[in-house]
C-alpha cells in the first residue's frame, strides 16, 4: 500500500451479515480497503466469500451491517456505487452472439466514456492481455481465459477507484497471469484499492498488502502477511496460517482455499 494512501477506506464492511433461515453465510464481518492496497480474501467452500462479494456489488441485501464503497450504501445506491467499481467474476457471462468489440463498446457507452478514449483504454488493456486479434470473434467461440480477459478489460475501461477481482487468474496461461498481477499492482500503485479473492495462497502472499481470513462466515485473521505468519504459524508460510486458523489439517480439509 502506498505510504500516503488516504486515512479514510474506499470499502468499508461494518458488522456485515447474511442470513439464509438458520444458516449464516456470512456473520458480523468487519473490512476495510484502503486506496492503493490490495486486500485478499480468502477461505475455505462455503466460507462466505462469495456472499460477501456480492453484497459489495449491490447484487443481495445485508441481513444486518452495512457494505459502503466511498461512503456509499452498497446496496442502496448501487449506480454511485458501480460507477467507481470494476468487477471482474470468476466465471463471466456474455451475450454469445455480440463480438468482443462489441461488448466493449456496449461497456463503453453504459459507462459514458466517450468512443475515442474508450477505443485508446480499450486497446491499450487488449494488447497488454494478448486479446486484441481476438475481438473480432464471438463470445460463443471465447475459451474461458479469453472471457476472463475479455471481463477484465471492461471492468477496467473506466478507470475505477475500485476493482473486485474474484479469483482472476482461473483460466489463464502463466504468461497472461504474470501480466495481470502487474497491471492489478500498477493499479494500487496509482491509488486505487483492490479487492482480490484467491484459493491460490502463495499469489496472496506475493501479491497482497494484508489479508483477510474467513470461515464459516467469520473473519478469523487478518494482517499483513508477515504479521499472520508470525501471529498464526511461527514464521511459517501463509499456507500454514490458512490450516491452521481454519482448522484445516491439510490440503483437502474444508476445501481449503477455495469456493464460496
Amino acid at each position: 500500500m502506498q505510504e500516503n494512501a488516504a486515512a479514510t477506506p474506499l470499502v468499508e464492511l461494518r458488522g456485515l451479515s447474511k442470513q439464509y433461515g438458520d444458516f449464516a453465510a456470512v456473520q458480523n464481518l468487519d473490512l476495510e480497503v484502503h486506496p492503493g492496497e490490495i486486500l485478499a480474501l480468502l477461505g475455505p467452500n462455503g466460507a462466505g466469500k462469495t456472499t460477501t462479494i456480492r453484497m459489495l456489488m449491490g447484487i443481495l441485501s445485508p441481513s444486518a451491517g452495512t457494505a459502503r464503497i466511498g461512503g456509499r450504501d452498497c446496496f442502496a445506491e448501487r449506480p454511485a456505487v458501480m460507477a467507481r467499481t470494476g468487477y471482474l467474476p470468476d466465471e463471466p457471462v456474455f451475450y454469445e452472439h455480440l463480438r468482443g468489440r462489441e461488448i466493449l463498446a456496449f461497456c463503453a457507452t453504459m459507462r459514458g466514456i466517450p468512443a475515442a478514449t474508450a477505443d485508446a483504454r480499450a486497446t491499450m488493456l487488449c494488447e497488454r492481455l494478448g486479446l486484441q486479434d481476438d475481438l473480432e470473434e464471438f463470445a460463443v467461440n471465447y475459451s474461458m481465459g479469453m472471457k476472463k480477459k475479455l471481463a477484465l478489460v471492461a471492468a477496467m475501461l473506466h478507470e475505477p477507484d475500485l476493482l473486485i477481482l474474484d479469483e482472476p487468474t482461473n483460466g489463464l496461461d502463466p504468461v497472461v497471469t504474470r501480466t495481470l498481477l502487474d497491471m492489478v499492482r500498477e493499479a494500487a500503485a496509482a491509488g486505487r484499492a483492490v479487492f482480490y479473492s484467491t484459493h491460490l495462497l502463495d499469489q496472496a502472499e506475493r501479491l497482497c498488502h494484508r489479508v483477510a481470513i474467513v470461515h464459516r462466515g467469520r473473519l478469523c485473521a487478518l494482517g499483513t502477511p508477515d504479521e499472520l505468519r508470525a501471529t498464526h504459524a511461527g514464521g511459517g508460510s501463509l499456507e500454514d496460517v490458512f490450516f491452521r486458523v481454519t482448522g484445516a489439517v491439510d490440503g483437502t480439509e474444508s476445501g481449503a482455499g477455495t469456493g464460496a
